[in-house]
């Protein structure tokens, strides 16, 4: 087992009345991505926001690599790179000099700082686009620059927060590529998105926050074990037709069997069940052209998940996320930063 780059244990954030954050406890380990799953309202961005530093917990516990980023907070910015929601970057700055501006907070060099802005630019897709003022950049475009600025300094630690947000699909690809490479780089990579899909291809350990809370690991094992819906597709077969032969294939009730646009959806209670399904589908001589889960087990597990908030609970608020961020201990001002 990796060794945990962040360890949260019982941490409480309240905003006036209202708790944010009842009770959170979870571990992210270097090598790994990990997801924090959540719907609105459920402290996702606060308990971000307490792990980059920026807010201070009403009670419990945050170490970053061994790191209380409460009373160290500037060790503990010197080992995180912060993707908030929302850029908050200068807009008269240039997206090259935004990063260099940051780098130089970061205490580095004025020529290292610019070849580490040029090799970021490239990393991210923003070459074309290094001497666009940030505040004319799109939302995609906003995003990639938010993810170079939080690895000017080479974090052995991301804290990301939707950072597939506005991305095109090439984008999208693009930033999985980079989350697994950091993840094998040995760095705790921790991200919360809506994106589910997105998330499911690229996370090896999830996190779900439902009401403030963490869901109990046996309660999420019981939610990603119920039974899920299947996609399955006839070649050449209409759906309304194909419906009946799936239901005769599989010797089960017509009624079992849902019409969703050219697919047929079947309901089986673990992957193992739905192999068995396929290998009688293919067995009867039908054409199946495709056969694959309806849902990803993350928004499976998601949706179940949900069902347990009493809906007349109130969504808690998330914190506005200060911006930008202090620089770590040592840093250069602002003043010496662009001279």
């Amino acid at each position: 087992m990796t060794s945990p780059g962040i360890v949260v244990e019982g941490v409480r954030r309240a905003f006036g009345e209202i708790q944010a954050v009842h009770s959170v406890s979870l571990e992210a380990h270097a090598g790994r991505v990990t997801g924090l799953v959540g719907p609105n309202g459920s402290g996702k961005t606060t308990l971000l926001l307490m792990l980059a530093s920026l807010l201070a917990p009403d009670a419990g516990t945050i170490r970053i690599g061994g790191v209380d980023p409460v009373t160290e907070p500037h060790a503990a910015r010197a080992l995180i790179g912060w993707m908030p929601d929302a850029l908050g970057a200068w807009g008269s700055l240039s997206s090259r000099e935004t990063l260099i501006v940051t780098a130089r907070l970061y205490g580095m060099p004025k020529p290292a700082a610019a070849a580490r802005a040029e090799a970021l630019l490239a990393e991210v897709g923003l070459t074309a686009l290094a001497d666009a003022p940030a505040k004319v950049l799109s939302r995609g475009q906003k995003q990639r620059l938010g993810l170079a600025r939080a690895l000017v300094h080479d974090p052995r630690v991301l804290l990301l927060d939707e950072p597939a947000s506005g991305l095109d699909p090439q984008a999208r690809i693009d930033l999985r590529v980079l989350l697994r490479r950091f993840a094998a780089e040995g760095r705790t990579v921790l991200v919360s998105s809506h994106i589910l899909s997105e998330l499911e291809e690229v996370v090896d350990d999830a996190v779900f926050l439902v009401a403030g809370e963490t869901v109990d690991a046996g309660r999420v094992e019981a939610a990603s074990r119920r039974a899920r819906g299947w996609r399955v597709r006839l070649a050449g077969i209409e759906a309304s037709v194909a419906a009946g032969q799936v239901a005769d294939a599989l010797r089960i009730d017509a009624a079992a069997v849902a019409i969703d646009r050219r697919d047929v959806v079947v309901e089986f209670g673990s992957d193992e069940i739905a192999a068995s399904a396929l290998r009688e589908l293919v067995a009867a001589g039908l054409p199946v052209a495709e056969f694959a889960a309806a849902q990803g087990s993350l928004e499976r597990t998601f949706l179940d998940l949900g069902r347990g908030v009493p809906p007349q609970a109130p969504p808690a608020p998330e914190a506005p996320a200060p911006e930008p961020p202090a620089p770590p201990a040592g840093a250069a001002s602002d003043e010496e930063a662009t001279s």
